[in-house]
């Protein structure tokens, strides 16, 4: 997270506390609005996490990415919504110092988690549909968690090295109201290389590189069915919808979490050419969180194992013997 530099003198002045003008209704059903979202986003990555975790037949390598993913969004919701929400709704930052540094250095680093995570999602399609024997016989559940470990730990690891040694979150001093660190111009060129140019290249080559496999896949399908019997002709078929389904799923995954992240990078990229205003920042950063309440939407409405989960779940039906084996595909 972070904005460039300006004139320090200028700082406090602009990031004053405005009177809030809101009547009491309003401010209430606001407070029960975020509270709402908080929940759904929590809630909703939580049975992602537990029917993973739970499900024997879930224990596939393309899911222990998709349970990295739900878990840096469960941990969005419950570590950075919140106070987000607060901040945008009092339209200032009442933590402290403190809190602020925590709350940017937490922020930074599942902002980095989510994006990867997204970008190893996309290596993993591409890798089993380009060679799916290969694929098979080399990427194991324990290969895929020991890359999901991997990717954790260099995450921490560079937002950590990188607000230390840009020397942001001590050299400024905080004004009533602000929670933000500012990069000069060289700072935010690299962070903006390494945690968003870089891995949305390689998201959109290789889903790019998905979508021809997939069509080749089809065509070669549709040829075969001409040399085969009906019966075939229906298990082919319904192998077509299944890529075509898979496709489209990838595909609203994708668009929908670069229509929420791109609006935060373009305002940090253009940040010394238009006006910084905290309303704008507060809004752009909050649709950005948004993302993690929608994963899990899209998951229970095109995924039947995630909506199968859900119900076992609810039902408490995992706590019998044995549900771990249960099929939910």
């Amino acid at each position: 997270m972070n904005l460039t530099e300006f004139n320090q003198s200028d700082r406090c002045e602009h990031f004053s506390c405005p009177e809030r003008s809101v009547s009491p209704a309003v401010y209430i059903l606001l407070y029960l609005c975020s509270a709402a979202v908080v929940l759904l986003t929590v809630c909703g990555n939580l049975l992602i996490i537990i029917s993973v975790f739970h499900f024997k037949q879930l224990h596939t390598p393309t899911n222990m990415l998709v349970l990295s993913l739900a878990v840096s969004d469960f941990l969005v919701g419950a570590l950075v919504m919140p106070s987000m929400l607060i901040w945008t709704i009092e339209s200032c930052w009442i933590f402290g110092r403190g809190f602020c540094t925590s709350f940017l250095l937490i922020g930074g680093f599942l902002t980095s988690l989510s994006i990867y995570n997204i970008a190893l999602i996309s290596v993993d399609r591409y890798l089993a549909l380009s060679n799916p024997f290969l694929y098979t016989h080399t990427i194991s559940k324990w290969t895929m968690c020991i890359v999901v470990f991997s990717n954790w730990c260099v995450c921490l690891v560079y937002n950590i090295a990188f607000c230390y040694l840009n020397g942001t979150l001590m050299s400024y001093v905080m004004c009533p109201g602000e929670c933000f660190y500012f990069l000069k111009d060289i700072s935010s060129v690299i962070d903006l290389v390494v945690t968003f140019l870089f891995p949305l290249s390689v998201i959109i080559i290789l889903y790019a590189r998905v979508f021809v496999i997939a069509k080749k896949h089809a065509t070669a399908i549709r040829e075969l069915n001409n040399h085969t019997q009906p019966k075939t002709q229906k298990i082919t078929s319904h192998s077509m919808k299944s890529e075509r389904k898979a496709a489209k799923v990838l595909g609203i995954l994708v668009s929908v979490f670069l229509m929420c992240l791109l609006p935060y990078f373009i305002y940090s990229l253009l940040g010394d050419i238009i006006e910084l205003q905290t309303e704008t920042f507060q809004k752009v950063l909050l649709v950005f969180c948004l993302n993690s309440t929608i994963n899990p939407v899209i998951y229970a409405l095109f995924y039947p194992w995630f909506r199968r989960c859900i119900i076992l779940i609810l039902t408490l039906r995992i706590f019998q013997t044995d549900s771990a084996l249960i099929n939910v595909l």
